[in-house]
C-alpha cells in the first residue's frame, strides 16, 4: 500500500496534547470504567510505503488517570502497573498491512516487562496543516488485549459471583503525528 500523496516519507512525531491514549475495562460486570495516559512519546517512521513503514512508542505510566484518585492509586500500585518497578509501556512494530479502508499495525505490546504480539486495528483520519504551517496526520486504533496476558491478574471475587475486573480490556487510540520538517 503506497502513502496518500499528501504524506511524505520521514519520521513524523507523536503530538502528544492532540492525542489521547486510553482504554475501558469492565467493572463488576455491570458499568464500563475508563482511563488514559497523558504522557507518552511515539515516532512514526513513515517509508515510501506502508510496509516500510515502522512506529515506535512509549507511555509513562505514571501518567495514568481515570478521574478517581483511590483508583488511580491502585491502578498505578503493585496489584497493576507498578509504575515504580514499570515507569513504562512500549510499543514497537513489526510491520503495517492494509485492511479494506485502514490498516493493521502489528507489534509487540510490552507491560509490566511482558512483551505480546498485538494487532492494532486503525484507521488512516487524513491530513491537515494548521495555521502555524505544521503538517498533521491524524490515526485512530483500537486493539483488545487480556490482562492476565500481561501479568495484570488482581481481582477480587463478588458476593453474586463473578469478578471486580474483566480480564479483557480494550485499547483506544486517537493519535495525531507531525510531518518532518520541509
Amino acid at each position: 500500500m503506497t502513502l496518500p500523496a499528501n504524506v511524505t516519507a520521514g519520521v513524523w512525531t507523536l503530538d502528544n496534547s492532540h492525542s489521547e491514549i486510553g482504554f475501558s475495562v469492565r467493572h463488576a460486570g455491570i458499568s464500563k470504567v475508563r482511563g488514559q495516559f497523558t504522557e507518552a512519546d511515539a515516532t512514526l517512521e513513515l517509508g515510501s510505503s506502508l510496509s516500510d513503514s515502522k512506529i515506535t512508542a512509549t507511555i509513562q505510566t505514571a501518567s495514568f488517570g481515570s478521574g478517581d484518585a483511590n483508583r488511580d492509586g491502585h491502578v498505578k500500585g503493585e496489584d497493576f502497573f507498578d509504575v515504580e518497578k514499570f515507569p513504562v509501556i512500549t510499543f514497537v512494530s513489526r510491520h503495517v498491512t492494509a485492511n479494506g479502508d485502514g490498516f493493521d499495525l502489528v507489534g509487540d505490546l510490552t507491560i509490566k516487562g511482558v512483551s505480546k504480539e498485538v494487532t492494532i486495528e486503525t484507521e488512516f483520519n487524513g491530513v491537515a496543516v494548521d495555521p502555524f504551517g505544521n503538517t498533521r496526520a491524524g490515526v485512530s486504533g483500537e486493539t483488545t488485549i487480556s490482562r492476565k496476558d500481561f501479568g495484570l491478574t488482581w481481582n477480587a471475587v463478588l458476593e453474586a459471583g463473578g469478578v471486580l475486573v474483566s480480564d479483557k480490556v480494550v485499547i483506544n487510540l486517537e493519535l495525531a503525528f507531525i510531518a518532518p520538517a520541509a
